[in-house]
Order: C-alpha cells, then structure tokens, then sequence
C-alpha cells in the first residue's frame, strides 16, 4: 500500500507528497491562556501554485484580542515533513499534535515553545478515516477537513512583541484542511469554553462542489462529557435550519435521536489569508471572540429531554462567500 494512500488514515500528516500545483494545506492551532485574556490562531502551511513564483511556505497568526492577523511567507524549500507522522518545520519553526516551537522575528516578533496533552481527537476508523468520513476516500474533492483534537490542555509560554504569555493550563484547538480551494460559501464555527468543562463545538457548513453539480455538506461534532455526538452529511443527519446575518448564525440538526440548537453571535473579525482561485489571498473574516450558545436534546416516543444547555465564548466564528447556496433562514 503506498504511503498516499495510507494518509488517508492519517488526517494528521502532510498530504501534499506528489502535488505539483493548485495544493494547499494548512493546521490551525487555537491556543486560549487559562485567564482568558490571551487568544491566538497560528497556522502554518504550505501552498503549490502553477506559478512557481507563487508557490510558498506560510505561518499566519491572528490575534484574537485586537484582530490583527499577520502573514509571513517562506521558500517553500524551509518546508519539511517528517515521512508518515505529523511533524512539519518552516525555518526554524516546528509543529506537531503535541507541540508547536515558534521563532519569528516580523511582525509580531513571536517566540517559544507550547506543549499540548490530554488530545481529544475525532476518531479513525478502516470506513470512516476521521471527520471526512467516507468521503475522504473521494479523490477530486475540492476540500478536505481533519479534526486533531476538539479539546486539549496547552502549557508553555510564548513572548509576543516583548511580552510574556502564560499559557499553562490554557485550552487549544487543533484542525486542519487541505486540498485545491476553499469552498465557494461556508460557515465554520468552533468553541471548547463552555460553562462547564469537557464540552466542544466544531462545526462546518459548505457548498460541495459534486460530479457535474454541487451540495450543502455539513460536519458537525459535540463534544460533550466522554462522548462525541457526530452529525454529518455520510451519517444520515439532517439540516433543519441555516440562519445566518450580520449579528447572528442559527443551526439546527436533527439525527435519529438528537437535535442539537446552536445560536453564535457574531464580533469584530480579523483577515486571514486562503486559497481561491489558485491564489493565497487576505479575504477570510475570522473572529475568536464570538459566543456560542448550544441546546442539546434526546428524543425519544414520548418527546424530547434536555441533556445540556449552556453558553461559550473565546469562539471562533468564519462567514464567508455567497452565503445564499448554504442557507436558508427559514424557521423550524
């Protein structure tokens, strides 16, 4: 079995070996400090462009406090990956499940070592690799999605522009997707600091494009105790509702036994870079301070029963292109 093919049970790892234009994958890293007051996204990645001038390494970073977003390219030669295991370097900066070593020295001026434990990933099965499900065995998506841990703890310190950040005890978020583009419309929303602890949210809403036509695909995971309660587009869930405009998104999903309400208030974005169109471009709005507000049912003959209801914050929010193809703001 060759080595593309078993990443397909690896969402983890670099899954450009062989790519030689229009490819780009990129980790995303949501790191929390334990008072709250520090929000940061890293993301590092690479993009393969037809344009060999355009073809690059990247480390991108957004702070969620003030919303400013920074971008810094490097050779594509300064990417390195290790052969069947997520560890990737991009000059002297290093990222894996468990850490990630940053050293840069533009704006901002960012340095130093986090560790993550306790990982709470999306799991793997033969027939189901991963958040994907059966679609990762698809060879002409245009997009594909991993989720590596839904919940974890960080410790370490960073020093951001001359000034100290303690994230021992902080909470992280770790995805990732790769692919030829970004999809033309999609809500994406994530939040793992609840009133409680143990809960997350992850959620994705897009327009798949599809042999010779498209539709809504939707990956939705609820972290809740020891459990992950997954409705998606391959598990025979279904979209009741898709609300969205400038202040709030509204989603409701059903599955044979669970309806699950989410209502995410929308805050200040910053502006990252994405692939579109063959090019890395500043247009995705993302914010991390958006709040989440989640009711989560069991139904059963005799009607429904509350198992959770409660509010996040610290979460992150993206609403972008024709948002017409995926919602409907309708009520339920």
């Amino acid at each position: 079995m060759t080595r593309k093919l078993l990443n397909i049970w690896r969402p983890e790892v670099y899954h450009g070996l062989g790519e030689k234009a229009n490819f780009f994958e990129g980790w995303f890293y949501k790191l929390v400090d334990s008072s709250r007051k520090n929000i940061l996204a890293v993301i590092p990645g690479v993009f393969i462009s037809q344009n060999e001038q355009e073809s690059h390494a990247f480390i991108q970073v957004l702070d969620g406090s003030t919303h400013r977003s920074h971008y810094q390219r490097f050779p594509l030669s300064q990417f390195q990956t290790a052969s069947g295991q997520f560890h990737i370097s991009i000059g002297p900066n290093s990222f894996s499940k468990h850490h990630l070593n940053l050293d840069l020295h533009d704006h901002p001026h960012l340095r130093g070592q986090l560790k993550f434990e306790q990982l709470q990933s999306w799991p793997v099965h033969w027939s189901s690799p991963g958040a994907m499900g059966w679609y990762a065995f698809v060879p002409f998506m245009e997009c594909y999605h991993g989720i590596l841990s839904l919940d974890h703890r960080i410790d370490g310190e960073l020093r951001m522009d001359g000034q100290q950040i303690n994230f021992e005890n902080g909470r992280g978020y770790l995805e990732k997707d790769w692919g030829k583009s970004f999809p033309q419309a999609y809500i994406w929303m994530q939040c793992n600091h609840f009133e409680q602890p143990s809960i997350s949210l992850t959620l994705s809403i897009a327009k798949i494009p599809w042999l010779k036509g498209s539709f809504r695909g939707f990956i939705i995971g609820f972290l809740f105790g020891d459990r992950l309660y997954r409705f998606t587009t391959y598990n025979g869930a279904e979209l009741r509702q898709v609300k969205a405009d400038k202040e709030r998104v509204e989603v409701v999903v059903f599955n044979r036994r669970h309806r699950l309400q989410i209502e995410a208030r929308r805050t200040e974005a910053g502006t990252l870079h994405g692939p579109f169109e063959n090019q890395m471009l500043s247009r995705v709005a993302e914010s991390l301070s958006s709040t989440i507000a989640i009711s989560f049912f069991e139904m059963n003959g005799e009607g429904e029963r509350l198992l959770f209801s409660g509010s996040g914050d610290m979460a992150g929010l993206e609403v972008n292109g024709t948002l017409e193809q995926i919602i409907d703001n309708k009520s339920v």
